[in-house]
């Protein structure tokens, strides 16, 4: 039955973090425990439980998970979920190390690991604050109604997102709202209705621009329908919403979206731009000693023995660095042979041997999205191969690159609290070239293939642009020194020509791949093999080509239960009532 004390948890929170963090005098108060239900039905109370559900976004308490373990078991980006288990990643560090991961990356999981569990916690961790908010909201009488419709949609978006990680990945989740007298509800009715209602009521309701840029906004709302009609397969509907974000939408803080220069979506100095269409807020050095608001969930996810301190983990793999192969007199990526011929990479040799980076055509972003031999590491120096990996056989020899601080602005962006760093590099939900890729992908399952050719060709061209590539030191030795005019590898990329999409097939093609390559290491590729109907097929590739080179995926095989991960065993036990478990299994665990 519901209380009428709410414990509230991870309350070391401030609006005000939402954009800097949080102000000495917050810090100098004492801690709040419990709370009546009188101090919480009014607009102070209801407004700090909001910024609680705010806070449940990174997913993270005092540098562990939200939902218990490590924070990387809930982290907000899905990186083991997403792309690990979607053949875009090795789990990296060594073999034996967060054995865990080792289930998922081969997909062989069941429901008794514990990450699941502590993910479907976190989740709906969330989803109690904000059903939280809005349960007290009721009960407040001091706001005015403009201040209760932005609280309300505020607080049905943030439960619409955590719903919707709940969904892509457990599929049979139970819904779980304010009015409902009990968390344990059965999992067996499809629950995109409901999340469906709140996107479109916090796209109806939200103003466009609020003060504080970690605030949700209309469109990001919109933009988070357009993607939950996708998923649905409401192609004609999401067409319609992804034309009104792409023509009207403007972000939080009032910038109308737009594509910025590749990397400067990676680096916190350039944070919330023209870009950002829901991103979650990360901050470094906030004055609470910990990295809990500073990407705990990625702290494992830095150069084994390098500057960064810790730990190895999330390595891409080969199979998506050749995807970046380009036809040298056309610019355009290999769609179905990509694996051919491969990107050249220093496997098996040692740091202080001779190696030189491959000279083929490739495209740009490849080199701001994996760190590889030779090749400036932003301005940390050339990336220096094997002495950064920890194990070669086991993970191959790249390590990730969209979640690296720069050098030059350490003291600010980075986070040294912990045994790992922490970042202030924001986590994307979702960017606006992810936005215009979902919309083409929208188009061409209704048919306008040349409005899909439009969309993609608009991502293309922003990756063509030389002022957004990778170019080489001015000097090898002092890469702080700053970069010359010459690129950093051979680079050629180029829009598709006019008329290219003949079929819907190859337009499809064309954008599950360049969805690949614009939004690699960032947690969506599995729940994008998934939604497509090709997991099977494409991870089982990844795993023949991917076992040739390294030892943790070989042998594995994907079968068809994998679409979803399991319901945690856990949480089907505490589910049982007078004998019976409220909670189903999915199909095949």
């Amino acid at each position: 039955m519901k209380t009428k004390l709410l414990s509230i948890i991870q309350w070391g929170v401030c609006t005000s973090l939402l954009i800097t963090g949080c102000s000495k005098s917050f810090l100098e108060q004492a801690p709040l425990g419990e709370l009546s239900e009188e101090q919480l039905s009014n607009k102070v109370g209801v407004n700090s439980l909001l910024t609680g559900a705010y806070s449940a976004l990174a997913a993270a308490r005092n540098d562990d998970g939200l939902g218990g373990g490590g924070p990387w078991e809930s982290s907000p980006d899905n990186w083991i979920y997403g792309s690990v288990a979607g053949g875009e990643a090795h789990k990296g560090s060594d073999g034996g190390d967060q054995p865990a991961i080792n289930q998922i990356a081969r997909l062989t999981q069941d429901a008794s690991n514990g990450f699941f569990n502590n993910k479907w916690k976190s989740s709906f961790e969330g989803v109690s604050r904000a059903n939280q908010t809005l349960r007290f909201l009721d009960l407040a009488t001091d706001l005015t109604d403009q201040e209760r419709l932005e609280i309300s949609a505020q607080a049905r978006f943030l439960r619409a997102h955590f719903y919707f990680d709940l969904k892509k990945m457990f599929n049979q989740v139970p819904w779980v709202d304010e009015n409902s007298e009990s968390y344990y509800q059965p999992n067996t009715a499809d629950i995109w209705p409901q999340i469906q209602a709140d996107f479109e009521y916090a796209f109806a309701n939200l103003p466009a621009t609020f003060a504080e840029v970690g605030r949700v906004n209309k469109w990001a709302a919109a933009a988070y329908l357009g993607k939950t009609l996708l998923y649905q397969k409401k192609f004609a509907e999401a067409r319609t919403v992804f034309t009104d974000v792409i023509t009207n939408g403007v972000t939080v803080n009032g910038i109308r979206y737009d594509l910025v220069p590749f990397k400067n979506n990676f680096d916190a100095a350039t944070k919330n731009n023209a870009e950002s269409v829901f991103a979650i807020q990360m901050v470094a050095n906030d004055g609470t000693n910990s990295i809990t608001f500073a990407n705990s969930g990625g702290k494992l996810n830095f150069p084994y023995e390098s500057p960064f301190r810790c730990c190895g983990f999330y390595q891409p793999t080969q199979d998506l660095v050749n995807s970046y192969r380009t036809s040298p007199t056309t610019g355009l990526p290999y769609l179905e042979n990509y694996n051919s011929t491969a990107v050249k990479n220093d496997m098996g040799i040692a740091s202080t041997s001779a190696f030189t980076p491959d000279v083929t055509t490739l495209d740009p972003r490849l080199d701001w999205t994996v760190g590889r031999r030779g090749i400036p590491f932003h301005d940390w120096g050339l990336h220096p191969g094997r002495s950064w990996i920890r194990e070669q056989v086991s993970a191959g020899p790249y390590s990730n690159k969209k979640n690296i601080y720069w050098q030059a602005t350490q003291d600010i962006y980075s986070d040294q609290s912990s045994w790992a760093p922490g970042t202030a590099i924001n986590v994307l939900v979702i960017r606006f070239a992810d936005v215009l890729l979902m919309a083409a992908e929208a188009e061409a399952q209704s048919g306008s293939l040349d409005q899909a050719l439009t969309y993609v060709n608009r991502v293309r061209t922003r990756a063509a642009d030389p002022a957004g590539w990778l170019y080489s030191y001015i000097n090898n030795s002092a890469p702080l020194a700053g970069f010359n005019n010459t690129p950093a590898a051979n680079y050629v990329v180029n829009p598709y020509p006019a008329g290219y999409f003949s079929s819907q097939q190859l337009a499809l093609n064309a954008i599950y791949f360049e969805r690949k390559l614009e939004l690699a290491m960032e947690g969506h590729r599995f729940f994008d093999l998934s939604r497509w109907g090709i997991l099977q097929t494409a991870m089982n590739a990844i795993y023949q080509y991917e076992g040739t080179i390294t030892t943790d995926v070989r042998g594995a095989s994907a079968i068809s239960r994998t679409n979803y991960f399991p319901i945690p065993q856990n949480q089907i036990d505490l589910s049982v009532i007078n004998g019976s478990a409220t909670l189903t299994q999915n199909p095949g665990y």
